[in-house]
């Protein structure tokens, strides 16, 4: 039977808008964009890429096909097409020409002109789970082994969101899935889906948070249990009472530093006695563009520029041969970097931070504490990945400039 001619005119518009889709696929593996964003303007549409952090504009599809876009997009990922006035979020897998696939998850936005669509590309490459790969130096990812090692106590990753905390708690959930070990994560949404763990997804609207999820998880006889972000005081609650009670807990906060959880956590009315008694290591962390190794050039940095950087240290009390580069830009890299890699300050909580907490000490005396003990600071962190080629002073100046 023929089709109806509007068939064949809906077929002919959403042919180019399937092929320009395709190529924006393409385009975010081949520059391993973490991000695509779809987006409409009274008189344009724009795509972008987020590559290594930056956004980065690629050529637009015309005009006229931006609600054909947010029409084939939501389609794939099982939204609701004719539902314009709300936001919704959904996921979805496209294959690529090199047989590989690429998992996604959609999330779009009513805007004055149009529906705005981001599109997040989900790592699926579990070789990237490994604590070496994201970037953490070797006193800190013994700190970081020992904790989740342990039976119970409170495991905090902290930083601005796109800071690579997810994959921090997924590394270590790898580490720790085993028969033996019975693991449940709630999260907002899963981004990672790892066999032999019960993952569940937030869902507000029907009243699964993560303080409903927490409380099932209990009843679930659980070893380990991840939350995806301590939100409120509510969930801060039964995650510090889980961790007394015989579980490892691992979560998230947004906070600047380490000793930045604890003074958040004392804001969301969590007891002192409770923050002294759980909490086993927090860790906060960024991640840092790498420099491109076809086109770095070596700079010579002086003890008076670390100064002013905030750290009184010589060139000669690295140890190791501190070689310092500087971005360059070439074919082969975006601005003269290529690729993400973590830095990291990663804070046990000895008897001497514990007596600090009970006492209700301040954010300068944690700090002042940590330091004495031989954490070191995200900046502190960074400038040795400078000293080895591995970043920039400028991108590390960058991305902590607010916690020197």
């Amino acid at each position: 039977m023929e089709r109806p001619s509007s068939d064949f005119q809906r077929s002919a518009v959403e042919a180019p808008v399937v092929h320009y889709l395709q190529h924006a696929w393409e385009t975010a593996s081949k520059l391993r964009a973490s991000d695509l964003h779809f987006e409409p303007f009274e008189n344009f549409y724009r795509v972008r890429l987020r590559v290594d952090g930056v956004l980065q504009e690629i050529p637009p599809p015309p005009y006229a096909f931006k609600d054909q876009i947010a029409s084939r997009i939501k389609v794939l990922a099982k939204l609701d097409i004719a539902e314009k006035r709300l936001p919704q979020d959904g996921r979805m897998t496209v294959g690529l020409r090199n047989l590989q696939r690429l998992n996604l998850r959609v999330s779009t936005l009513p805007t004055l002109f149009g529906e705005k669509l981001v599109v997040r590309v989900l790592a699926t490459d579990l070789t990237q789970l490994d604590l070496d790969q994201l970037g953490y130096g070797t006193p800190e990812k013994q700190r970081m082994l020992e904790a989740i090692h342990k039976p119970q106590g409170l495991i905090l990753v902290t930083g601005p969101t796109g800071s690579g905390k997810s994959q921090s708690l997924y590394a270590c959930l790898h580490l720790l899935n085993r028969p033996e070990v019975n693991i449940a994560t709630v999260e907002d949404p899963s981004e990672i889906q790892l066999s032999g763990i019960n993952q569940v997804n937030v869902k507000e609207h029907i009243g699964l948070n993560f303080a409903s999820s927490l409380k099932a998880f209990l009843r679930q006889d659980p070893d380990v249990l991840m939350v995806g972000e301590i939100r409120d005081s509510e969930t801060a609650d039964i995650a510090i009472k889980a961790s007394q009670t015989g579980h490892l807990v691992m979560s998230t906060l947004h906070t600047n530093d380490a000793v930045g959880a604890i003074v958040r956590l004392r804001n969301m009315g969590v007891a002192a006695y409770n923050l002294s008694a759980s909490i086993s290591l927090i860790s906060a962390q960024r991640l840092i563009r790498r420099l491109c190794l076809h086109c770095r050039q070596p700079m010579h940095v002086s003890s008076q520029a670390l100064g002013k950087l905030g750290l009184q240290m010589s060139v000669k009390d690295f140890s190791f041969e501190p070689a310092f580069f500087s971005p360059q830009g070439c074919a082969q890299c975006h601005k003269g970097y290529w690729g993400r890699i973590g830095i990291f300050e990663v804070m046990p909580m000895s008897a001497g931070l514990r007596h600090l907490v009970l006492c209700e000490a301040s954010h300068a005396q944690l700090a002042a504490q940590a330091h004495k003990e031989g954490v070191h600071s995200l900046r502190h962190a960074g400038l040795m990945q400078a000293a080895r080629g591995i970043t920039s002073l400028t991108e590390v100046l960058a991305q902590t400039e607010h916690i020197a």
